[in-house]
């Protein structure tokens, strides 16, 4: 079966659960719950013959025993327990909650959708191109918010054939959204590196891909599309951290950056007072790595993706206007960017390629390396 077919096959049951007022993304988040326990459960048999991760008590064939009642009951007691788990389980099930309105509905996806298919035995691309399908279409859906964490894909593509990511080297997207950077630089190595050895190909699955997220929903949707493509494999450590990445200076620094951190000109926090009356409080973030004090979150990470790269690492982030035109911190941030790095391409991206629409924004490259004494612009 085609990514596409499986895509289908999977959307057009989710247009039945919309009439019990399932949305979107919350259908593409029980999609992931079952899909894990769908495949941790194949890894069990042969030829994998792996030990689960998840508790028997907890596991895909003690789901398939129930029905009715029953069966929610159980579907919510294990998302409870495993959302308490440590590592990769943590990360899928943390929070996670039953949003089906009819059990029927999710014993059908159980058995007629799920559980006929053997997910394990596809290969990656196709089971990992078809959740990628879902996740595209669930940013398609204006309601659900979820474009800002999906950077249109023929971008990611350009912007990683730009930097040329190779074999050994360490890749980072601080803020990583649904994987996508990731996954386009995993595909660039392989498709240009054909005869990698063993060991190469086990440490670009286990050792190269490092992702950063601050909203836990898509986190999770993210761990599971690295998985559904191989990224991630067993290593000790897992690819991707929950966690606010501008909140401390980095202790690992890499080869390449490339990343789209969320647009919205301002960070801050938001306070309800005794009363009610709610207010705003602005967010500064203070850094000995920064050249510059500020709210600004694009103007932040722009100074975070400096202090991630290598000496001779390689960066290319998405950036909207602002960060090019406006004073104060903005120019003090330009000028020690010029400066200190080589800023060598500045792509302007046509307005209505984001989900989000009416977004003017840039991709900015640029090398931690003395600048050229010779610019690249040419007078035509």
């Amino acid at each position: 079966m085609s990514p596409s077919d499986i895509v289908n096959k999977l959307w057009n049951y989710c247009n039945v659960l919309r009439d019990d007022g399932m949305s979107y993304g919350d259908y593409v988040e029980q999609l992931t719950y079952l899909l894990f326990l769908k495949m941790a459960d194949e890894r069990t048999k042969p030829p994998y013959n792996q030990k689960s991760s998840v508790p028997d008590k907890y596991n895909w064939q003690s789901l398939l025993k129930k029905d009715g009642d029953e069966l929610f009951d159980h579907y919510r007691h294990i998302l409870e327990e495993l959302g308490n788990e440590k590592g990769l389980l943590g990360l899928i099930f943390n929070k996670s909650q039953n949003k089906f309105q009819d059990p029927a509905k999710l014993r059908r996806l159980l058995v007629d959708l799920i559980d006929k298919e053997n997910w394990s035995a596809m290969s990656a691309d196709v089971k990992g191109d078809a959740y990628e399908g879902l996740l595209e279409k669930n940013a398609q859906d204006t309601k659900s918010g979820a474009g800002q964490y999906f950077t249109p894909r023929p971008l990611i593509r350009a912007m990683v054939d730009v930097i040329q990511p190779k074999p050994g080297e360490s890749i980072c997207d601080p803020a990583c959204g649904t994987g996508g950077f990731l996954l386009a630089s995993h595909d660039y190595i392989v498709r240009y590196n054909p005869n990698m050895t063993k060991d190469q190909k086990k440490k670009l699955k286990e050792e190269t891909l490092w992702g950063w997220e601050l909203v836990q929903n898509t986190a999770r949707l993210c761990a599971m599309n690295l998985m559904l493509h191989g990224i991630g494999g067993n290593g000790s450590k897992l690819p991707l951290t929950v966690a606010d990445s501008l909140a401390a200076t980095p202790s690992d620094h890499f080869n390449l950056v490339l990343t789209n951190p969320p647009f919205g000109k301002k960070s801050s926090t938001t306070i309800v007072a005794e009363n009610g009356k709610v207010s705003k409080e602005k967010e500064i973030v203070e850094r000995d790595d920064f050249w510059a004090t500020t709210s600004n979150k694009q103007l932040n990470f722009v100074q975070h993706v400096k202090s991630l790269l290598k000496i001779n690492g390689r960066a290319g982030i998405v950036v909207p206007d602002n960060v090019l035109f406006e004073g104060g911190a903005g120019e003090t941030v330009r000028r020690k960017l010029l400066h200190e790095c080589d800023v060598h391409t500045l792509l302007r991206l046509p307005t209505g390629l984001f989900y989000a629409q009416g977004v003017k924004a840039n991709v900015l490259f640029f090398d931690r390396k003395p600048a050229s004494e010779t610019p690249w612009t040419r007078k035509l």
